[in-house]
């Protein structure tokens, strides 16, 4: 599933590419992607004649700001945006169409199927959901180690499985919360209550620098994630406990382990990251 560094170069690659680009009309071909407004007709209807103003982000969903509307995009497993001349033959399993009156097309593939578009007025989409429940924006300037330890505070869960839920902390995935936990020096079984002032400023710091070095590379292609241009990432050339299961930790030499927490398969070093009492 692409993360936040993921959908951040996709933002910015959108940005480059489809930004002043006026839409002549919509073809939707799998209705069940379209979540707002429920009529696919009516979606069309609405965006014909709107022109992309931008496109900004919010934890892993995408905002494309139009003249008097704001789409929001969840690319969910496996979605991809990608710029094409209409005269070129249409991939299976594009499901959505932005035809522009360039002559050329935004098209969205999805072949697990499970993105999502919700259609809101400008300011509305914050206030409701998906959007309504998210979590602090981990590389905001106002991302403070306060806030973030406000966030988690008191929480008597599994650390990991705190940072993977969007209603705290934004946008870090599977990936990201093993790499930022590592270098911070924290299990992922570490009970979130127990983390003292410095782990959280451990912590804070690794999640900041992680997610920023993503962004600077594209990102992670683990799987199949591909930019707007067909551009893989290459941050997991730079992953250091991620997928390394019984392989030397690159500190200590011990072998990384892997386990399950919160339903995710999760690397750590024994010897680097034990649980603190």
């Amino acid at each position: 599933m692409p993360e936040l560094p993921e959908v951040e170069t996709v933002k910015r690659t959108l940005n480059q590419l489809v930004k002043g680009k006026e839409i002549d009309h919509v073809t939707v071909n799998l209705a069940r992607i379209i979540q707002r407004p429920d009529d696919i007709d009516q979606f069309a209807f609405m965006l014909a004649g709107q022109t992309i103003q931008g496109v900004e982000r919010r934890g892993k969903f995408l905002r494309i700001l139009l003249d008097d509307l704001v789409l929001v995009s969840h690319l969910r497993m496996e979605g991809r945006y990608g710029v094409y001349d209409s005269s070129e033959p249409v991939e299976k399993h594009t499901h959505v169409i932005f035809h522009f009156k360039d002559g050329t097309e935004l098209r969205y593939k999805d072949v697990r199927q499970f993105g999502t578009m919700h259609l809101f007025q400008p300011g509305e989409e914050l206030n409701m959901p998906p959007l309504s429940k998210l979590g602090l924006e981990p590389l905001d300037a106002d991302f403070t180690v306060e806030k973030f330890q406000a966030a988690l505070a008191g929480k008597t869960t599994k650390i990991k499985a705190v940072l993977l839920n969007q209603a705290y902390v934004v946008g870090i995935g599977n990936i990201y919360v093993d790499e930022s936990l590592f270098r911070a020096g924290i299990h992922p079984e570490q009970l979130t209550n127990t983390l003292t002032d410095e782990q959280f400023q451990a912590l804070h710091q690794a999640v900041v620098a992680t997610l920023s070095e993503s962004v600077e590379v594209g990102g992670s292609s683990i799987k199949s994630y591909v930019n707007g241009q067909g551009e893989m990432g290459m941050f997991q050339h730079q992953l250091k406990i991620y997928g390394r299961q019984n392989q030397p930790c690159q500190s200590c030499g011990t072998l990384i382990e892997k386990s399950v927490v919160g339903g995710r398969g999760t690397h750590f070093c024994p010897v680097c990251q034990s649980i603190k009492p």
